[in-house]
């Protein structure tokens, strides 16, 4: 089948070599050049160019790399899907920025987990980028991301403008905790704090929020996500410091779509509007 044909033509480049490419296989290097001769054969062009160093893609070569992969991992899903276990009627996968895993990611599983039982569920947490390529080639059905790309094959809805807002603890303010908002957040800040950021980083919100409770500092987070703690007593807002917006969006592809994915999308519609659901 193409399909075995694409997923050696991956191998090998991932590989760098024939050789590597079959024993990664499993299979002679007899087969693994049977199989690029003809898959070359049906594209009309060269793949690779061999020499003593191993394989390297030609100019071909590079063009058909999205399509093999896409053709790949179309399949796999498409396998996956028919062996859905009893009781399923078919699989949904989502995605959403590294940020977002919590509380909004967990709360749109949980939502699907309750409204949609007979839906099998597959979640990534990534880089937006990452999402965005694999939401183009199919691998994705939606994702939620702070910066999406305007595709034309895309739909971009904002689910809600979040901010982001400077909170300190209220026994102990110090030391300063930068949380890394991503690229927008950083040029703010910036821009608007031209000052060090501080001796301690967080590429996750969440655990600098714990490092917050347990330990003191202080830091910009997710208005949504401090909100309880500030009604506690246990955080305060730093007098006069700048808010900077966090907007929140979801991202699918345009055209027809499966009655499943559609409640899907209206799940995480109604718990952008339910601040008490985005909340842990």
């Amino acid at each position: 089948m193409d399909v075995e044909l694409a997923r050696t033509f991956l191998e090998i480049m991932n590989a760098g070599s024939f050789l590597e490419a079959s024993e990664r296989m499993h299979v002679t290097q007899t087969t693994v050049t049977a199989r690029i001769s003809s898959l070359e054969s049906k594209l009309g062009v060269t793949l690779f160019v061999r020499n003593r160093s191993g394989a390297r893609l030609t100019a071909d070569g590079q063009r058909f790399v999205d399509y093999a992969t896409s053709l790949v991992q179309t399949w796999d899903r498409a396998k996956a899907e028919l062996k859905l276990p009893s009781g399923l009627e078919t699989r949904l996968c989502i995605g959403g920025e590294n940020s977002l895993w919590t509380p909004v990611m967990v709360n749109w599983v949980l939502w699907i987990q309750h409204h949609l039982p007979s839906v099998a569920l597959h979640t990534e947490v990534s880089d937006a980028e990452k999402l965005i390529d694999k939401l183009e080639k199919s691998v994705l059905d939606a994702i939620i991301v702070h910066r999406p790309n305007y595709y034309s094959s895309f739909v971009v809805e904002q689910l809600l403008e979040e901010k982001l807002i400077h909170v300190q603890s209220v026994e102990n303010p110090q030391p300063n905790l930068f949380v890394d908002w991503g690229a927008e957040f950083r040029a703010q800040y910036d821009a608007a704090l031209p000052q060090p950021r501080g001796s301690y980083s967080f590429g996750l919100g969440p655990l600098a929020l714990q490092v917050m409770l347990q330990r003191g500092g202080n830091g910009y987070f997710r208005t949504r996500v401090v909100k309880p703690y500030l009604e506690r007593g246990l955080l305060e807002r730093v007098p006069e410091a700048p808010e900077f917006t966090y907007p929140i969006y979801l991202v699918y592809r345009k055209g027809e779509m499966s009655s499943s994915l559609e409640q899907v999308l209206e799940g995480v519609r109604k718990l952008a509007g339910e601040d008490a659901g985005w909340l842990i």
